[in-house]
């Protein structure tokens, strides 16, 4: 069914061409104006911003433009768009016995998308067929059983959304899957990973989350890729612990998987922008198979007993350190009874010799106050400079070579499950599931580098 002009988005100049056209979205339309010719599938029109007389169609490469219109434009339809067929026309795969059974969970974002050719839109994976329609070479993988549990941009998650997260993927380890992926938008994808890390203890089976830089609709599209590897990995792997799979270069060669506690994205739109830090990807995946890179903490064993501690103390902030910092934000944070702050501070640990009272009022008054460092790859040594030993002496605690996203949530996760402050300030400076490597070495960082 096409979507009405009404709902389309379009109004004035715009929407009286299409009108007399007779065309809807999804329609395709041929645009003349000026000497030049465009031809495409009529989009609807977004809501907010954007000029009124502008016209959206996708072309037949794949990418969408739009068109200025004046009243000498010419407009015609072409063809009507396609009949969708209903999903009893839809042939599921059948279960085959010799593969892994793999359960995937979509919390929104571009990576358990389908594309409705029909419209040119682009819209969530609602079931296992809807992934595979998009995805067909799933099935060789694994038996895929799907479900949508939440549609949310990744800036908009929150620490109760983990809690459902865990909770989702322990139901799923219960009901026998053979591992679990997790679509989910790349920008908030490194603290969520940290964040299941902690939550699922003891896991029996691989967890990876995965996503995607370029929309499903894009000819440079990494979803699917991306979202066949994960499936493979985790119906596969010899390992247990939650993972990030990505694409490990620009190209379409192989992915990593990176453990969840020491991955970051480190840029905005590569397709291979996940990148281990103070570490190396555990594993790589190919077409050919999977190679294992680094040892894993837990290998797969179905008889363990998973350990399900999906809490979170959401009164915990991030503060970054600069020149000028003012004391008032500590103080705003005690005052408001967060019970602790990760201190993002310069080089090995420092912070302006400033704020120090404003630190001391908020341990005092109980608050944990954890030190990282805003130098992507090294560790915290509190112990070379006068400032980092005030610090240490005042009672902030050094999280060595943690990333600050890592910390963040651990220090949440530590505060809704440990009874007394001394156990979170103990157990922060204490690798719990591989975010902490006591020793850095320097080909991590040539390594990460290299990747550049």
């Amino acid at each position: 069914m096409r979507l009405s002009l009404n709902d389309s988005g379009y109004s004035g100049l715009v929407l009286e061409k299409l009108s007399g056209a007779g065309a809807k979205v999804g329609d395709t339309i041929r645009i003349q104006q000026e000497g030049k010719e465009y031809t495409g599938i009529l989009m609807p029109r977004v809501q907010i911003g954007g000029d009124p007389d502008h016209i959206v169609i996708k072309l037949s490469t794949g990418y969408n433009v739009g068109v200025r219109l004046s009243a000498k434009s010419e407009l015609e339809r072409v063809r009507a768009g396609g009949k969708a067929r209903r999903t009893d026309e839809r042939d599921t795969p059948t279960p085959d016995s010799n593969l892994p059974s793999v359960a995937i969970l979509s919390t929104g974002g571009t990576i358990a998308s389908k594309v409705d050719y029909r419209t040119g839109a682009v819209n969530p994976a609602l079931t296992a067929q809807d992934l595979y329609d998009t995805v067909p070479e799933l099935g060789n993988h694994a038996n895929v059983r799907a479900r949508v549990l939440m549609s949310v941009f990744s800036e908009d998650i929150q620490t109760t959304d983990w809690t459902k997260m865990a909770r989702a993927v322990a139901k799923e380890i219960k009901s026998g899957a053979d591992g679990v992926v997790i679509a989910h938008g790349t920008d908030t994808l490194g603290f969520t990973s940290a964040a299941l890390s902690f939550a699922l203890q003891n896991l029996p089976v691989p967890v990876a989350l995965v996503g995607s830089q370029r929309s499903s609709d894009r000819p440079s599209s990494d979803a699917a890729i991306n979202l066949i590897y994960a499936t493979e990995f985790v119906g596969r792997a010899d390992v247990a612990e939650v993972m990030l799979v990505m694409h490990g270069e620009t190209d379409d060669s192989f992915a990593y998987a990176h453990r969840g506690t020491r991955v970051r994205k480190n840029h905005t739109s590569r397709r291979d922008a996940f990148q281990s830090i103070n570490s190396y990807p555990i594993f790589k995946i190919e077409s050919t198979g999977i190679t294992e890179i680094a040892e894993p903490i837990h290998r797969r064993d179905p008889e363990r007993k998973l350990k399900l501690k999906p809490k979170f103390d959401e009164r915990v902030a991030i503060v970054r350190t600069y020149p000028g910092l003012n004391p008032s934000i500590i103080d705003y944070y005690t005052d408001c009874g967060y019970r602790g702050v990760v201190l993002e501070g310069t080089g090995l640990g420092h912070a302006p010799k400033a704020i120090q009272p404003s630190l001391k009022r908020a341990l005092d008054a109980g608050m944990v106050v954890a030190m990282t460092s805003q130098c992507i790859s090294g560790r915290i040594d509190m112990n070379v400079y006068r400032t980092g030993v005030e610090l240490l002496e005042m009672g902030v605690v050094p999280c060595e070579d943690m990333l600050t996203e890592t910390a963040f949530v651990k220090l949440m996760w530590l505060l809704a499950n440990k009874k007394s402050e001394e156990e979170v300030k103990k157990s922060m400076t204490e690798s719990v599931v591989g975010e902490i490597e006591m020793r850095t070495e320097m080909a991590q960082y040539r390594a990460s580098l290299e990747a550049e």
